[in-house]
């Protein structure tokens, strides 16, 4: 049985990333008490960047034991390494150089200019293969329970790169999958399915801004996950949709009645 989603609305979006950067802290902190390491999937966009940047500047940011924490990617644009545009260059430039996290543990996204070359559908299947390998036998798919997958809210209702009506998004099987033709730039990408999301323990979606409001309504109102991915995006335990006030002024008063 999938659990209804929990809201939670913030003032502006400067508030909305320091919360979220501080549960963010606290959700990392109680995992790794309980069971020694944290996995952790981030997002890339400007609300999974702020939110990477107000970690950063959170003196709070020391008690996670950086050691501990895996980190793993729910899309990437396929793009050579170190291009500004890839999610793992910005990540790293808000938050990743400035921690000391074990490199062995930051799963990127292969790279255009990787041992794939061109093929971005061999690159999504060595994404899957890591990913496989790191599951252990409680895990409920050939991904790890991920403790937190971070998603980002495109105005279309995309998350990670599945887009609307794209064949991506109507991907059953495979838990990674090369993406062509996005209709935003780049064409070409990589990214998580819904059964890999889905196989998180907690998903977090992020939106901000009045050019959300939209998408965050019609996703929040039930459609399929063909038309609005993000209604497709839950996790095991809990959905947490964290939003500030221009996002969610949309949202109908049956699924979150305004204060």
């Amino acid at each position: 049985m999938t659990l209804p989603p929990q809201i939670v609305v913030h003032r502006d979006k400067e508030l909305m990333a320091e919360a979220a950067a501080a549960r963010l802290i606290t959700h990392i902190v109680d995992v790794q008490a309980a069971r020694g390491t944290a996995s952790v999937v981030l997002t890339g966009g400007r609300n999974g960047n702020a939110l990477l940047s107000a970690i950063a500047a959170s003196p709070a940011r020391d008690a996670v034991d950086w050691a501990r924490l895996d980190l793993w990617w729910g899309d990437e644009r396929y793009l050579p390494e170190g291009d500004p545009e890839r999610n793992v260059t910005q990540a790293r430039e808000a938050l990743l150089d400035l921690v000391p996290l074990d490199p062995s543990r930051v799963h990127a996204m292969p790279a255009a200019d990787g041992p794939d070359g061109e093929n971005v559908e061999a690159a999504a299947e060595r994404y899957a293969a890591e990913l496989a390998g790191a599951a252990g036998p409680e895990d409920h798919a050939a991904v790890p329970s991920f403790d937190v997958l971070l998603l980002g809210l495109g105005p279309d209702t995309h998350v990670a790169s599945l887009f609307p009506e794209h064949p991506a998004v109507r991907e059953t099987e495979r838990t990674v999958v090369g993406v062509h033709g996005a209709p935003k730039p780049p064409p070409t990408r990589v990214s998580l399915t819904l059964p890999a999301i889905r196989a998180a323990r907690e998903v977090w979606m992020l939106a901000a801004g009045a050019d959300k409001a939209e998408a965050v309504a019609l996703a929040l109102s039930g459609p399929g996950e063909l038309q609005a991915p993000a209604s497709g995006a839950h996790g095991r335990s809990r959905t947490l949709w964290l939003l500030d006030r221009a996002a969610a002024a949309d949202i109908p008063p049956e699924l979150y009645p305004p204060s």
